[in-house]
């Protein structure tokens, strides 16, 4: 168990701060330090890495990949770049780093911590091109002292390559046990072979250093550490291994498709590499409420194999680093916060009685006096309160009762500024809600898209795409609306004729039709991006598109347009979606805002770029309820994150400009988060009508999406029925919370045919603005890097 009492001044300044433990004993195995934000982890992980440095020139170090260590890379380049400023000196002292020792960080040992493969490490979505960009030229390493991963030429014969050796990337490593049934067999076998013993001499050479000083990384969504999936030895080494769909679908976007993740082996360091050097700092980030439940059962476990984590707790110098999101249930931290309340808020009682209900697999009126006073938070809650157990316990089950009421009440005279950061996370979120909404025409809907959203969008999908125009382009049909200008890209009715055109198709559940519509809008596109009308230049444009999209390995940053015509393709789908409640292009906007640009790292928000378009949107609509996708921490997808902020931002200025401080923000979450009962004030029971209209849409509209290419890790398959689960799961909830009679002999038909549920928070402005982090601090920081 880490549970030392050798934190360092970085460390205990940080830990004072946030005013808790070091770890709380015996739930919590393993020392943990907390900070509000996932910027506030970067940074403090940035003064314990320099901080290090400077204590042990010469040492080892191994450092993670992805989108985890956005912060920590940024803050530690602009302190490196800038020691010398006064600024930068003052604030380094104050955080326990001495201004006076410059880290030699050309005195390093770099050590990769793993790699997929087959990969070809000059790809720029190769691990390898990674650490060479942001460590070894970022933080100006000694190349010559790094220890990288290269198997691209590893046991390779003669005149081959891995792309022949192993077609489609799929390597197969059951030819370690059995006989090879061919020559091409033969030649697999014995690269696997070097491989593995790449992996050993890898291996080998980590232990000749010494072991690793310093190691700093992520946690998977099924708790991995580095490549070491759930259930993995603690004494495992450097190897070739295969990986579990949860760390498939994180390293997705990555690799160009969860289709690509499927058939890539990984080489990994072992977990008995990762604590060789009992001496070793061993640093563990995360952030976000999605964090919270692996983060909670790496902490809380004992020595584990499904925890890879728990490994770390031999270690006395491992520490996790965390967001309050994702520390937000380790119980004891819960319970610290709960009895230190002030006083106890109506949705920490309701979250008391709700879990209390939950674990004890009764409804809530069933729950008695002993129930209560035999759990630590409600006990509590009754001593806090003074009340009587039937009185929290029936104000509980009211409260619970009016949230299903304010979800079927009618919302009329309403105008909505639905927005979302991608392209199907408002029906993802609540169409089911949106479905009643917008029965009555006394409300105004207007649909706002941030981003492009290409990152979603294969290239093996817009390459059918292509395909499938090719056949249409030459047909009399195609050539005689060409010259009618059909295709003129700013013609908003003949825009609406392809959509009309596409749901015809639906209806008559003819896909010829359906394929013509989807042919005429990519056509559009083209005359747009291209400024060309002539149908032989653009077959030309055509064909050459189809190279590109055959010849790009996945995964590889397209070039601008091309992005541009990806996220054309997500805003076609968007038309479709909404086309199938009677709004057409004059009710839909897409932003494409301009910090979304397909890198590693998303860019933050910026006031002329970013938030000027959506307070001119807002100018426009002039909205009562504004909608938001509310991720107050930035877990997940960041650009989730990022939008919220963008609105937050241009809310305040609208507000203060127009002194609209009434205006509503409902915030909803979807694939990537889930509200607890007790967060939000709107239940919307959702029938199983519902829940096959969102299936229906789904797969007729979001063509790029039906094949999950980016597929949640919790489940495998389309986000549409992820999102079914989720609704379906929450209806569990409160259907054990109130009782199963209570919905199957409700006098409100809704709710006797509801077999799932939608969550919504409604805020005002400045509820809004205390729930997300003013975007004016996270812009000073980008300014100081």
């Amino acid at each position: 168990m880490s549970t030392s009492d050798n934190f360092t001044p970085v460390e205990q300044i940080v830990l004072e701060r946030s005013g808790r433990k070091k770890t709380y004993p015996p739930t919590e195995k393993i020392n943990i330090i907390e900070v509000e934000n996932f910027p506030a982890l970067g940074k403090l992980t940035a003064f314990r890495f320099l901080e290090w440095v400077q204590d042990n020139p010469g040492g080892v170090i191994s450092l993670p990949t992805g989108k985890t260590p956005e912060h920590f890379i940024k803050w530690v380049k602009y302190f490196l770049e800038n020691w010398d400023q006064p600024q930068v000196q003052k604030e380094l002292e104050e955080n326990g780093v001495p201004g006076s020792k410059k880290p030699d960080m050309k005195s390093l040992h770099f050590i990769q911590i793993d790699e997929f493969y087959p990969i070809n490490p000059q790809q720029h979505n190769s691990f390898h091109y990674y650490v060479k960009k942001f460590y070894i030229d970022g933080f100006k390493l000694d190349p010559k002292k790094a220890l990288l991963i290269n198997c691209w030429e590893t046991g390779i014969p003669q005149g081959m390559s891995l792309e022949n050796i192993f077609p489609d990337d799929k390597v197969d490593l059951t030819l370690r046990t059995r006989h090879p049934q061919n020559t091409m067999e033969r030649t697999q076998r014995s690269v696997i072979e070097a491989v593995d013993q790449y992996c050993a001499d890898y291996e080998r050479k980590i232990r000749d250093m010494g072991g690793i000083g310093f190691f700093l990384g992520g946690i998977g969504p099924d708790g991995h550490i580095a490549f070491n999936i759930r259930g993995s030895d603690h004494y495992s080494t450097t190897r070739l291994t295969a990986t579990n769909y949860e760390t498939q679908a994180a390293a997705a976007t990555d690799l160009g498709g969860i289709e690509v993740a499927k058939n890539r082996l990984v080489i990994t360091i072992g977990l008995a590499t990762i604590t060789f050097n009992p001496n070793a700092v061993a640093i563990i980030i995360a952030a976000g409420e999605a964090k919270a439940k692996i983060v909670t059962n790496s902490i809380q476990n004992a020595d584990n194999n499904l925890y890879p984590a728990t490994a770390l707790q031999k270690l006395p110098n491992a520490r996790f680093y965390l967001t309050h999101g994702a520390a937000s249930l380790l119980v004891e931290r819960q319970y610290e916060d709960f009895i230190h309340s002030e006083s106890i808020s109506q949705a920490q009682m309701e979250k008391v009685i709700i879990d209390l209900s939950i674990n004890k697999g009764k409804s809530i009126r069933e729950l008695t006096q002993n129930d209560l006073q035999t759990d630590r938070f409600s006990h509590f809650l009754l001593k806090k309160t003074r009340k009587n157990y039937k009185n929290i316990i029936s104000g509980v089950e009211d409260n619970l009762v009016k949230k299903l009421e304010a979800g079927l009440a009618a919302v009329e005279n309403m105008t909505f500024m639905h927005t979302a950061p991608h392209h199907d996370d408002i029906m993802l979120g609540y169409l089911p809600y949106i479905y009643h909404l917008v029965r009555t025409p006394k409300n105004r809907h207007f649909f706002n898209y941030m981003t492009s959203g290409f990152t979603a969008v294969t290239n093996f999908y817009v390459l059918n795409l292509l395909r499938n125009l090719l056949t249409y382009i030459d047909t009399p049909n195609f050539q005689n609306l060409m010259a009618e200008n059909y295709f003129n890209p700013h013609n908003e009715n003949v825009r609406n004729r392809d959509v009309s055109h596409y749901l015809d198709g639906i209806a008559s559940m003819n896909e010829a039709v359906k394929n013509e519509a989807v042919a005429r809008r990519l056509l559009r596109n083209l005359v747009f991006l291209y400024e060309e009308d002539s149908l032989q230049h653009l077959k030309d444009r055509i064909n050459e598109l189809i190279d590109y999209f055959k010849t790009q390995y996945p995964g590889k940053k397209d070039m601008a347009y091309i992005q541009q015509l990806k996220g054309m393709i997500r805003e076609w789908e968007a038309d479709l979606l909404w086309a199938h409640f009677g709004f057409d292009s004059r009710s839909v906007n897409h932003l494409r805002l301009g910090f979304y640009k397909g890198e590693i790292f998303t860019e933050e928000p910026e006031a002329e770029r970013d938030i000027k378009p959506v307070l001119q949107l807002l100018r426009k609509i002039n909205p009562n309820i504004v909608t938001v996708a509310f991720d107050p921490e930035g877990s997940g997808p960041d650009t989730h994150y990022k939008v919220m902020q963008t609105i937050s931002e241009a809310l305040k200025i609208y507000e203060k400009e127009s002194g609209r401080s009434d205006i509503e923000v409902w915030g909803y979450r979807n694939v990537w988060y889930r509200f607890h009962p007790s967060d939000v004030n709107v239940i919307v029971p959702v029938s199983l009508n519902s829940m096959a209209i969102l299936e229906s849409i789904f797969q007729n509209s979001f063509g790029s999406q039906c094949a999950a290419s980016f597929p949640s890790y919790e489940y495998d398959g389309p986000f549409s029925r992820l999102a079914r689960k989720i609704q379906a799961e929450q209806f569990q909830t409160l259907k054990m919370c109130l009782g199963e009679e209570f919905f199957n002999l409700n006098t409100h038909p809704r709710l006797r045919a509801s077999h799932g549920l939608c969550y919504l928070k409604k805020m005002s402005l400045s509820e809004f603005y205390t729930s997300s982090m003013e975007l004016r601090k996270q812009m000073e920081s980008k300014e100081k890097i």
